[in-house]
């Protein structure tokens, strides 16, 4: 008798090649050079570099080590403040009132100090504490209105723009500050917020050092702190980040405060580096200060960005503001020059950007 059943054979699984990965297009791994320029920071440096040799080539005083010291000078005192613009851009906003907001503060610690006769540092300390109350003030507005952060800081743009003329006249009768040289506390301050050193005999202003200082701890907190995954979470999506436990009204709050922190630096540089303020100063600054926070790759739309970005971004401001002197070309067409960097880093941010999310 036949059995009509018939048994399946198992089936043998083919193992696979030596060295050969199985992928389902999800997990497989990008090439080297997408995954670099992911990173905001890349195509800003290779622009910088660019900046760098063209100007070592056409104007030949870049070479001399006190020029690039002067560079260096003028790029950390954009870049200072281009720090907190550029992580207040991270979490989604940006600030119209930063550049008079220098000013408000210098003001505030000149005025306070000459007029009443005290020590500096006691207008020192209440500047930090209005450059704080006006970073406060803009992001609890934002937050309780729920305006654009465009409109608001504009309206505080305006306000400390009419304040500094108007105050800095009625105290002093003039539409400057007092020289404070030679007042109590007056030297301390100025070795920590506008001294030099001298490094090969070149002097360096303080200034560098603490550029670098903020943009190490920037990184950081970045890359390596709760709070700096807060900032990215609340400028992708507020919404979805609320969902998920972020507190959208603490990051937003105290990244307009951090601004207020960086205004306050700049002032008391700006003040102790010459001794008196002028109130009508700081008007068009804020637009520098964010077009280096964009040439470094922060997206305006927040939620993209770092902190090395904007380092590169402001020694491209200050290599091409100093360039245009050294090569001995009409320092008219500065502007110029910064408006074609800021469209062009546009447009690779966003060749960039689309390049690296490319599946």
């Amino acid at each position: 008798m036949i059995d009509m059943t018939q048994q399946a054979a198992p089936a043998v699984a083919t193992p696979p090649a030596p060295g050969s990965r199985q992928t389902d297009g999800r997990t497989i791994r990008r090439p080297l050079v997408l995954r670099l320029l992911a990173r905001p920071e890349v195509g800003v440096f290779l622009g910088a570099v660019a900046v760098f040799v063209f100007f070592l080539v056409m104007a030949p005083p870049v070479r001399d080590g006190s020029s690039m010291a002067n560079i260096l000078y003028q790029s950390s005192t954009i870049g200072i403040m281009a720090l907190p613009v550029a992580l207040l851009m991270i979490g989604g906003e940006f600030d119209l009132s930063s550049g008079v907001a220098v000013i408000t503060s210098a003001l505030t610690a000149s005025m306070l100090s000459y007029q009443l006769t005290l020590n500096v540092w006691v207008g020192v300390i209440v500047a930090l504490a209005v450059s704080l109350a006006v970073g406060l003030f803009n992001g609890w507005m934002l937050v309780r209105t729920g305006l654009p952060s465009f409109l608001v800081t504009l309206g505080t743009f305006l306000i400390l723009q009419g304040t500094n003329l108007a105050v800095t006249r009625l105290v002093t009768g003039n539409v400057a500050t007092d020289d404070i040289s030679d007042m109590d506390g007056f030297d301390q301050a100025k070795a920590i917020f506008a001294s030099s050193f001298e490094v090969g005999g070149i002097q360096v202003k303080i200034t560098v050092v603490w550029w670098l200082f903020f943009a190490a701890l920037a990184t950081w907190v970045l890359l390596r702190t709760k709070y700096g995954n807060w900032i990215f979470a609340v400028g992708g999506n507020k919404d979805s980040a609320r969902a998920v436990g972020v507190p959208v009204t603490f990051t937003k709050i105290s990244l307009f405060m951090l601004v207020g922190f960086g205004a306050w630096f700049v002032g008391m540089h700006q003040l102790f580096s010459f001794n008196a303020v002028q109130s009508g100063e700081g008007v068009g600054q804020e637009l520098i200060y964010i077009a280096a926070a964009v040439i470094g790759g922060c997206l305006l739309t927040g939620g993209y960005g770092s902190a090395i970005g904007p380092v590169f971004g402001a020694f491209m401001f200050g290599m091409v503001q100093q360039g245009i002197v050294y090569a001995g070309w009409n320092p008219d067409w500065f502007k110029t020059f910064l408006g074609v960097m800021l469209l062009g880093a546009v447009l690779i941010n966003l060749w960039v950007h689309r390049t690296a999310t490319r599946r």
